[in-house]
């Protein structure tokens, strides 16, 4: 997994110090689990970078790489009249690596999309997933606002969130 993290360092630092024409954007999100994990886990807390590229005056692409932590929750489960149990669920840790596109609609307004590999992290024998999320936004010239729906695919299953985000634009 370090040599993955690394090779992605190498990736944003070689298009940073390269570029003519690209941007580099870093920021936060938080989301509400939904689907398959509402009921195991309260909240999803994410880190991302990117770096793109303007292909034209209205699209640019590039390359991101991010952290994502799922909150577990604690469920009190009933057993009818053999009381009750307390489940306490993990959180869960994903690093996803994936390519970015965004087309302008007009200065402001926006639409993208980020789509990759996420390596589970935690708990142990989480294997990671492939990673999807599409989103829209507002956006101004140092920052942008963001509502996204998150999802990396699992084996029996998927991570996914309703997210809000922010952008700081360097």
């Amino acid at each position: 997994m370090k040599k993955i993290l690394l090779s992605a360092a190498a990736l944003f630092a070689f298009g940073f110090a390269n570029a003519q024409d690209g941007s580099f954007k870093a920021g936060v999100n938080l989301g509400l689990p939904m689907g398959d994990i509402k009921d195991a886990y309260s909240l999803n807390i994410g880190l991302e970078a990117a770096y793109t590229w303007s292909i034209s005056e209205k699209f640019n692409a590039g390359v991101g790489a991010g952290y994502a932590h799922y909150l577990g929750k604690t469920e009190t489960i009933n057993l009818g009249g053999f009381g009750s149990v307390e489940v306490e669920y993990e959180d869960a840790g994903f690093v996803p690596v994936f390519g970015t596109a965004q087309y302008s609609f007009t200065d402001n307004i926006f639409a993208g999309a980020d789509l990759g590999y996420a390596l589970g992290v935690a708990p142990s024998g989480n294997d990671g997933g492939f990673y999807y999320q599409p989103k829209v936004g507002y956006q101004a010239e140092k920052y942008e606002v963001f509502a996204g729906y998150k999802g990396v695919s699992v084996d029996g299953g998927t991570f996914s969130s309703l997210n809000l985000g922010f952008n700081y634009k360097f």
